[in-house]
C-alpha cells in the first residue's frame, strides 16, 4: 500500500507524534515501512502542518523503507529527525507541484478535447519532487502538451497502455445484441483461460458483435437453439471483468455463485433479468419438453414458477439463497408463459448440459 493511501486510512483525527525531544533523551527510531500506519499518518500531518511553506511531501523511500520528508529548508531537517522521519532537502515544496497539477487539472477541465488522447494523465512524484505527464508511447503530440501545458518542475514519462475503465459483467444484467436486448446467464472460462458469457441459445441465435451496461464484451461464438436453449459469447474485451455475481436488483446486495449443485424439484429457485429484475420461485418438473411454435421445440428444460417477461430471457436461474448471499448455478431463462403481474410459468436451460457442451466451467467466488 502507497504512502498516500495509508494517510487517506487514518484520517484527520489521529493524534500527532511529539515534534520536540529534550535535548538529554534520545532520537526516536527511524520511522519505516514497519511501523504502524496510524504512527505513518500521524508524522505525515504533523509535519506537514508544521512546516507549512518549507514541507515537500512524504514518501516511503523504495529502497529502504524509510520515511522520508522533504523540506525546501534545510534549517528544518531538526525538526524531521526529531518526529522519527528521515529529512531529504528539495527544490520545490508540496504546494508548488500541487498548483502546477491544478494547473494542468485546469487546462483539461476547461477543454478536455484539446488534451490530446495520448496523454493518459499526470500525477505528482513526492521522492523525484516533479508532475510528471505519462503519454502514450512517446507520442510527439503528447509531448508538445505537457512542455507547453504548464511551466515548472514537468517531465514526462513513456507509457506503453492507455487506462481504461473497467466494469463488471454480472449474471442477469442487460446484454445487447444487434437485433435485441437479453440478460447475462453465467461467466465461465475453458482450460485455456478463454473468457466466455453463457446466456440463452434464441439470443446468441442473432449472432454478431454483443455489448452489455459497461460497453463491448465480444462476439458470439456458439449457438444451439432449437432443441437446446445456450450460446456463447466469447470476451474479448479486457475492459469487461469476469465476476461470479448475479444482480438481485432492487431485492439485496449482489449473490455469488458458488457451484451448480441442482436444486430438486419442489426446491427454491430465483431468476435474474434485465426486465423484471429478481424474482423468486419453485422447481415444479425436470426434464420438459417446450414447444415454442414455428417449428421451435425444445427438450429437457427446467420448469417454475418464477415469472420472466420479454428481455430476461439468457438471465441466471439460481437456488434461493434464503438469507445468505451464496447460490448454487441452475440454468439460462429460456421461456414462458404468464407475466410477472399476474404470474406465470418460466422454464430455463439446465447450466450444467451447456457447460458440458462447450467444455467450460463456471466463474465461481
Amino acid at each position: 500500500m502507497s504512502l498516500r493511501s495509508l494517510f487517506a486510512i487514518a484520517g484527520a483525527t489521529v493524534t500527532a507524534v511529539a515534534l520536540a525531544t529534550p535535548a538529554n533523551a534520545a532520537l526516536p527510531s527511524v520511522l519505516d515501512a514497519t511501523a504502524d500506519s496510524g504512527t505513518l499518518a500521524a508524522t505525515q500531518e504533523t509535519l506537514a502542518s508544521r512546516l507549512g511553506s518549507s514541507y515537500g511531501n512524504t514518501w516511503l523511500d523504495q529502497a529502504t523503507g524509510k520515511l522520508v520528508v522533504g523540506v525546501t529548508d534545510a534549517s528544518r531537517v531538526a525538526e524531521v529527525r526529531a518526529a522519527g522521519a528521515t529529512a531529504k532537502v528539495v527544490k520545490h515544496s508540496a504546494a508548488e507541484l500541487a498548483g502546477v497539477q491544478s494547473t494542468l487539472d485546469g487546462k483539461a477541465a476547461g477543454a478536455a478535447e484539446s488534451v490530446p488522447a495520448s496523454v493518459t494523465g499526470w500525477y505528482v512524484d513526492p521522492a523525484a519532487n516533479q508532475v510528471v505527464v505519462s503519454v502514450l508511447n512517446d507520442d510527439a503530440a503528447g509531448l508538445a502538451w505537457a512542455k507547453t501545458a504548464a511551466s515548472g518542475p514537468v517531465r514526462t514519462e513513456r507509457v506503453t497502455d492507455a487506462p481504461r475503465p473497467l466494469w463488471n459483467i454480472i449474471g442477469g444484467q442487460a446484454i445487447y445484441f444487434g437485433g435485441g436486448r437479453c440478460s447475462v446467464g453465467f461467466n465461465a472460462r475453458n482450460s485455456a483461460g478463454t473468457r466466455y458469457v453463457i446466456t440463452a441459445g434464441h439470443c446468441t441465435e442473432l449472432g454478431g458483435a454483443v455489448t452489455g451496461t459497461g460497453g463491448s464484451i465480444g462476439s458470439v461464438s456458439g449457438s444451439s437453439f432449437p432443441t437446446n436453449d445456450y450460446g456463447r459469447i466469447t470476451v474479448s474485451s479486457s475492459a469487461a471483468v469476469s465476476t461470479p455475481l448475479v444482480d438481485r436488483y432492487s431485492s439485496g446486495s449482489d449473490v455469488t455463485v458458488a457451484g451448480r449443485t441442482v436444486t430438486p424439484v419442489g426446491g427454491g429457485v430465483c431468476r435474474s433479468g434485465s426486465t423484471t429484475g429478481w424474482k423468486c420461485g419453485t422447481v415444479q418438473a425436470f426434464n420438459q419438453t417446450v414447444n415454442y411454435g414455428g417449428g421451435d421445440i425444445v427438450y429437457g428444460l427446467t420448469r417454475t414458477n418464477a415469472c420472466a417477461e420479454p428481455g430476461d430471457s439468457g438471465g441466471s436461474f439460481v437456488s434461493n439463497p434464503g438469507s445468505g448471499t451464496r447460490v448454487q448455478a441452475q440454468g439460462l431463462t429460456s421461456g414462458g408463459s404468464g407475466n410477472c403481474s399476474s404470474g406465470g410459468t418460466t422454464f430455463f436451460q439446465p447450466i450444467n448440459e451447456a457447460l458440458t457442451a462447450y467444455g467450460l466451467t463456471l466463474v465461481t467466488g
